[in-house]
């Protein structure tokens, strides 16, 4: 374990009339206690967990790859702000160095990692021994993976199950519980699949919750509805 608690300071929010200060999660959740290896945010589209994700890494020092930028419709100015007014508390004062993926700015990532293979061709070891780019997206993806998931750090992963086929999310699965057992990464993740959260002895927090708080994973949304929809496909039908 190497991050153990985040603190939300809503006196220092800047505006509570735009996102994501303006939801109640926000202004009444004060802290989240990380007590696993593994952690999951679970909730809605819009519920702020990706949001809150972005901000840990910004306050952490990670650096976040920046993919194609696109002019969002009526999109808050305060939006990036949010990292500013939270508290990380490190194990014993210690900070380590991340890594944070998302989805929407892998390939930039990957077009880069081309770059440097030009200069430091050795660097093919790191991610299966081809360029991220002659892979296919799921391939790429779990290359990609095991490479930074060999160093001691920690991982913030934003729906990592994207572009992933179920066989290929229990690889990742399979991943973070050898990585998580090893001691030396931690992973905070936001993600809808039911298949990667049923990793075992990950703590699950509930953006859905106001305040957040840690559920079982039986009585997330997506166990239930997945265990529903393949009990009886017809009942979501009619």
């Amino acid at each position: 374990m190497h991050l153990k608690k985040i603190t939300l300071h809503p006196e220092r929010y800047p505006t509570q009339q735009h996102y994501p200060f303006n939801l109640d999660l926000f202004q009444k959740t004060r802290a989240i206690m990380l007590n696993a290896p593994v952690t999951f945010f679970v909730g809605e589209n819009g519920s702020g967990k990706s949001t809150l994700l972005e901000a840990i890494t910004r306050k952490c020092g990670i650096y976040i790859w920046q993919g194609m930028q696109r002019p969002r419709f009526n999109a808050s100015p305060y939006e990036k702000d949010l990292y500013k007014t939270i508290e990380v508390e490190w194990t014993n004062g210690q900070k380590v160095p991340g890594s944070f993926f998302g989805s929407q700015i892998f390939n930039n990532f990957a077009q880069i990692l081309d770059e440097w293979l030009t200069m430091d061709p050795g660097l093919l070891k790191y991610f299966g021994g081809k360029s991220l780019m002659t892979q296919s997206h799921g391939q790429s993806l779990m290359a990609f993976f095991k490479s930074r998931l060999k160093i001691k750090g920690l991982y913030l992963l934003d729906e990592p199950e994207t572009a992933l086929s179920p066989k290929s999310q229990l690889s990742l699965l399979s991943l973070l519980r050898e990585a998580g057992l090893t001691g030396h990464a931690q992973f905070i993740i936001a993600t809808h699949s039911p298949i990667v959260l049923a990793c075992p002895n990950a703590q699950i927090i509930s953006f859905d919750e106001i305040p957040v708080k840690r559920i079982d994973y039986e009585d997330t949304d997506h166990y239930r509805i997945y265990r529903e929809f393949m009990a009886d496909p017809k009942k979501f039908l009619s």
